[in-house]
């Protein structure tokens, strides 16, 4: 029996605690679930770093914040984060995670229906602590995947809109930031959480000198604070002719708006990959390690995917969650150069 939305009002709260690049597919679940049901009040169950990215985010109506600690005082989060939850009583709880952290979080949410992922897909025994479970699906993209969830409720995800917003605080320092900049920009991603995700340092060096001296761009290294990432965008900086502004940092809501006026990015498959997709803003996509048809931009750019997971020109494979850890090697100079130059020609976007 499908858990129903009809009635006055109802209360519903998703658990999607972390990744970046999650909670960018999450936003046209929100938004479906608010246009089908009006009068609706959505709660998001979130950790502190994703709920930067969201927080003014016009489809959600209350966000409840799980900090991640260890030992003792994670013991003493979940039961914070639980009084907190039981303070709702809620007509519906989604569980877009599949791991146990998020299905603790489920369990305390009072609320008569519990929906989650079906036994096969779901890890750590979360099935047991949903009372609902959407059917068994071959893999698909992830943004379809949170889809099952709509169908399930009878909701069309249709149209699909992301719907990130800036203050006019932001708008304001973007337009000033970009004023200083007489070129095109093109933003570069050079690390990500996974070492097997990422391009060797001298090969973006060399592409960096492609993009500022054949295309005339501007390239600005942007990222996380990470001292991995920093390390990698300093060994960069290091190899490259190129002159690759350092915009690094801890900032999330700047690091989207420097994305939302760049002209292209190029990027492994990262948490900004996927906020440039909703943004609107091209990505040259460097997809080995990861399958792009499960983790590439979703429904646009697919076209400017640099594939090195292909183990060889033309392979058709599926949708899945096999890694490929040899992937990044494959992916050469020049293939990245061809979809630059095919991102430039084709989707060149105009300063906000």
């Amino acid at each position: 029996m499908r858990p129903e939305l009809k009635v006055a009002n109802p209360r519903v709260a998703i658990v999607m605690l972390s990744a970046i690049g999650d909670a960018v597919h999450v936003l046209p679940v929100a938004n479906a679930l608010k246009r089908a049901v009006p009068g609706m009040k959505l709660t998001w169950v979130i950790q502190p770093v994703p709920h930067k990215l969201v927080h003014n985010h016009p489809a959600i109506d209350e966000f409840i914040i799980f900090r991640r600690r260890r030992g003792l005082t994670a013991l003493g989060q979940f039961l914070s984060v639980r009084r907190e939850l039981r303070r709702h009583q809620f007509d519906l709880v989604i569980d877009l995670q599949v791991y146990l952290k998020a299905g603790i979080l489920t369990w305390f949410t009072p609320a008569p229906t519990k929906l989650g992922f079906d036994r096969a897909r779901a890890r750590d025994l979360n099935w047991l602590l949903t009372t609902q479970r959407i059917p068994p699906h071959p893999v698909q993209h992830v943004q379809d995947q949170y889809f099952e969830f709509l169908h399930f409720l009878g909701v069309s995800p249709e149209p699909v809109i992301w719907g990130l917003r800036f203050t006019d605080e932001e708008r304001q320092v973007q337009r000033e930031f970009f004023a200083e900049v007489e070129k095109p920009v093109c933003s570069v991603v050079v690390g990500s959480s996974k070492p097997k995700k990422d391009w060797p340092p001298e090969r973006y060096a060399e592409l960096l000198e492609i993009i500022e001296g054949e295309f005339g761009f501007q390239t600005v290294l942007i990222g996380g604070p990470a001292p991995r990432e920093r390390a990698t965008a300093a060994e960069v900086a290091r190899l490259t002719r190129a002159q690759p502004l350092n915009e690094l940092g801890d900032n999330l809501r700047r690091l989207m708006y420097l994305l939302d006026g760049s002209d292209v990015l190029v990027s492994p498959d990262t948490g900004p990959l996927h906020i440039a997709r909703a943004l609107e803003t091209p990505v040259v996509g460097l997809y080995g390690y990861t399958n792009p048809k499960r983790t590439g931009p979703y429904r646009k750019y697919t076209d400017l995917v640099v594939d090195g997971y292909a183990r060889y020109p033309g392979e058709e494979y599926p949708a899945s969650m096999e890694y490929r850890p040899d992937g990044m090697s494959r992916i050469r100079l020049g293939m990245v150069r061809e979809k630059f130059e095919l991102a430039v020609s084709k989707y060149t976007k105009a300063r906000p």
